[in-house]
């Protein structure tokens, strides 16, 4: 059995799903309304890939169980809605581990998964380009790797004589964890090669010297619809979750003739998975490698504030938190609640409001991006002894060196620099 089928036969349970029965808990009374939320978010989830919703429970739990996640009680009242309902999946809104999983579906007697499968799942589906493929297939197998044994319980150990040998489903275990190890060596160059390519492109954007701006935000904030408004791009544009995956870049003109690059980018989401953000790591470096980051939020959602931070959370994670940044209110003909949105700006002063189906506010955001591209970059002279050789090189690989000598034991360099490395030139400056 190749590795490849191993997973697709993991996939089965969800794939083939008739009716899903949803599962969120909070450990506090004040987190009841938001749990609620989260499995409503789950089911959007379960709407994008095409599973069927027939209920949803979010109940309170003093203790998770670690071998059950929720107490005897709680599953039995679950077991019968479930058998009421003819529900074949049960779909918690918090990852279970693999022993949880096992016990669950013996309990249950149907298919059992948690929010993480089914992120992978969506993402999976939806996948077009070759890195973005690749990518879901490592965090997949990633994700099975230690759920191998629940594939196999049907193949009994054997006895011999004395004792106990091991059985068919042992064996099989063992074939598919040396054929998935393998599948990974492979990816990881195939992976490899991709990301090379793609640091070439970003290489020569890079001596272009073309200002960019990566669009980034929650799932579903409507990032490709802002991108064909300002551009007029071909990009697929649809209301559900993770409609888009792969990175798309648009050349743009702004009002003063300057030409910019826009990127639209994965969107995020609340515990998206570890694999996934390994997985998704050069995909996401999109954010990390330009040079301003438009952050839109969807200021009509009612979770708006948790999907903004846990934006601002993956990227921290990728290290592009501090890059220069305009958040963007988006959706603003939807937002019922003016209070909110006076909240918001408030919280963020330097905001612009718009709505990318409308296109209202659009000429306001563009006349922000005009200043951030005005602010980029600064041209400095500089005098840097050769033992700081290490930042005369980022600065080659970050800047655009218009001259450059060497003066006894130093390097003396006229470069035009992005100004978030101001700081870290600051003692070498020489008077203009």
């Amino acid at each position: 059995m190749e590795a490849k089928h191993v997973v697709e036969q993991e996939q089965i349970p969800l794939k083939n799903a008739k009716g899903a029965f949803l599962v969120g808990a909070y450990t506090s009374t004040k987190d009841k309304d938001d749990s609620s939320r989260y499995v409503d978010e789950l089911e959007r989830l379960c709407e994008t890939f095409g599973v069927p919703v027939l209920g949803k429970l979010t109940c309170p739990v003093k203790k998770f169980d670690a071998g059950t996640y929720l107490g005897k009680g709680k599953l039995e009242e679950i077991l019968q809605t479930i058998k009421e309902l003819k529900a074949d999946v049960v779909i918690f809104d918090d990852e279970i581990s693999p022993n949880q999983q096992r016990n669950l579906e013996a309990f249950f007697k149907c298919a059992v998964t948690d929010r993480t499968e089914l992120i992978i799942e969506v993402f999976a589906q939806r996948a077009r380009s070759k890195e973005a493929k690749l990518q879901i297939e490592l965090a997949k197998i990633r994700y099975q790797f230690p759920r191998l044994k629940r594939m196999w319980t049907h193949l009994s150990r054997q006895s011999s004589g004395g004792g106990f040998v091991k059985g068919e489903g042992e064996k099989q275990i063992e074939i598919d964890r040396r054929l998935l190890r393998k599948r990974v060596d492979v990816m990881k160059k195939e992976i490899e090669e991709v990301v090379a390519q793609r640091n070439t492109q970003r290489a020569a954007r890079k001596r272009s010297a073309i200002p960019t701006f990566a669009i980034v935000g929650y799932t579903n904030a409507g990032k490709s619809t802002l991108m064909r408004s300002l551009t007029g791009a071909d990009v697929y544009v649809e209301n559900k979750l993770f409609a888009t995956l792969d990175t798309t870049t648009r050349k743009f003109t702004l009002p003063n003739n300057q030409e910019i690059l826009f990127v639209d980018t994965v969107g995020f989401i609340r515990k998206i998975p570890h694999t996934l953000v390994a997985a998704f790591k050069s995909t996401l470096e999109e954010a990390v490698h330009t040079d301003v980051l438009i952050h839109l939020i969807d200021v009509s959602h009612p979770m708006a504030e948790e999907q903004a931070k846990a934006t601002l959370e993956v990227l921290e994670e990728l290290g592009a938190k501090d890059r220069p940044m305009i958040t963007v209110f988006n959706k603003i003909d939807l937002c019922e609640d003016r209070g909110r949105l006076i909240k918001f700006k408030l919280e963020y002063p330097r905001s612009v409001a718009i709505s990318a189906a409308t296109k209202e506010g659009i000429d306001i955001l563009i006349e922000r991006v005009v200043e951030e591209v005005a602010s980029l970059r600064k041209v400095v002279r500089l005098r840097i002894p050769q033992s700081e050789y290490k930042l005369v090189s980022e600065l080659m690989k970050e800047g655009n060196v218009l001259h450059s000598e060497y003066e006894e034991n130093d390097v003396l360099l006229n470069v035009e620099i992005p100004t978030y490395l101001d700081h870290k030139v600051e003692k070498y400056k020489l008077p203009e």
